[in-house]
């Protein structure tokens, strides 16, 4: 997951939660949905690599198979993790050194900021809103000291500096001590639209502001350690899918209309929008276990969004020992994220 989706082998030898037609490369040139305005421009795709804060993956190909040898640790296909693991520590994590970022860091950041603030207004949740007010980052990449210091004010939490992706047992154990791992690097001017790893951008703007909210906050603390558990139950797909749908993808109920709280959406020019205004995608009034049965698409918007009535109601449903509902899921057949199925509860655009 990682704003960085951890990856780890699986029996079964495919991605957690991804989708039948999973396409066949690491890099996906992101597409919408056939039918869908064009102009909503594309999103960052993470095939079978997944950030920190994105829904921990399970190995597309059998353990060892295609494994780049400089990389730390195993991940599906040929790709080279793009970070600079040298100097990380046991938990994978590093120094955010400031100085290594150029001036024209600093422009795309502004332009990348610039982008989404310019939308969040109109399609945000407005505990979103107010994070990203709080965390006064438009005009410079953050520095993650300082963002700390409100972050323990507010709920406790600290910024985790990392390389890139870390395993998934990394991942679950910053989280459950309330450390957010977020990408130190920066993507390069001609991945503005999308890229393959999670970077800087995604982790801080898109995952950040949340960890303001004391209810989230307990609720990412406490996913982190019901996925400790999954590992050992090898049950982490069905928790990866519940990260996928809700810290990534999650849209929620407000006075003022359905809104978006998920990461992968508000980092995202084109599907900031068209999860709230577009016909085309199912939403479904939030249920923990149809959710953790739900596959989903990694090379395209959503077909699916689930929708919270409040963030209260997502840690109600979550809270307590998951074991019972992991192994029950774990054993079911996943539900495609084409699919509405009775006692659905169907909300309008």
């Amino acid at each position: 997951m990682k704003s960085h989706a951890a990856i780890i082998p699986s029996p079964s030898g495919r991605a957690v939660g991804a989708s039948e037609e999973r396409p066949k490369s690491l890099r996906v040139r992101p597409t919408a949905p056939e039918g869908a305005d064009e102009g909503l421009g594309d999103r960052a795709i993470f095939e079978t690599l997944t950030p920190a804060g994105f829904a921990p993956l399970a190995s597309l190909s059998p353990e060892g198979e295609g494994i780049h040898a400089t990389n730390p640790f195993p991940i599906p296909g040929s790709c080279q993790l793009r970070g600079d693991y040298r100097l990380c520590a046991a938990d994978y994590s590093v120094q955010q050194d400031y100085r290594r970022y150029t001036e024209a860091d600093q422009a795309l950041w502004r332009r990348l900021y610039a982008r989404q603030a310019q939308l969040i207004e109109r399609y945000a949740a407005p505990e979103f809103v107010a994070g990203v007010a709080a965390l006064d980052m438009a005009d410079a990449i953050p520095h993650f000291d300082r963002a700390n210091l409100m972050l323990a004010r507010a709920t406790g939490w600290q910024l985790v500096a990392v390389p890139g992706l870390i395993p998934n047992e990394v991942f679950f154990e910053h989280l459950a001590r309330r450390r957010f791992p977020v990408s130190v690097w920066l993507r390069r001017e001609d991945e503005f639209d999308y890229l393959v790893e999670p970077d800087i951008f995604h982790d801080f703007f898109g995952h950040v502001p949340l960890l303001s909210n004391p209810v989230f906050a307990d609720y990412l603390q406490h996913y982190g350690e019901q996925g400790r558990i999954a590992i050992g139950l090898d049950a982490v797909e069905p928790m990866s899918r519940l990260y996928w749908y809700m810290v990534e993808f999650g849209l929620i109920n407000t006075p003022k209309g359905l809104r978006a709280f998920g990461a992968g959406i508000l980092s995202s020019g084109g599907e900031t929008v068209y999860c709230i205004a577009s016909p085309q995608p199912h939403r479904i009034g939030f249920d923990v276990e149809r959710v953790m049965r739900t596959a989903y698409r990694i090379d395209a918007y959503q077909q699916t969004y689930f929708v919270l009535d409040s963030f209260e109601q997502l840690f109600a449903q979550t809270r307590g020992d998951l074991r019972e509902l992991l192994q029950r899921v774990r054993e079911q057949p996943a539900i495609p994220a084409t699919q509405t199925r009775d006692g659905d509860r169907i909300i309008a655009p």
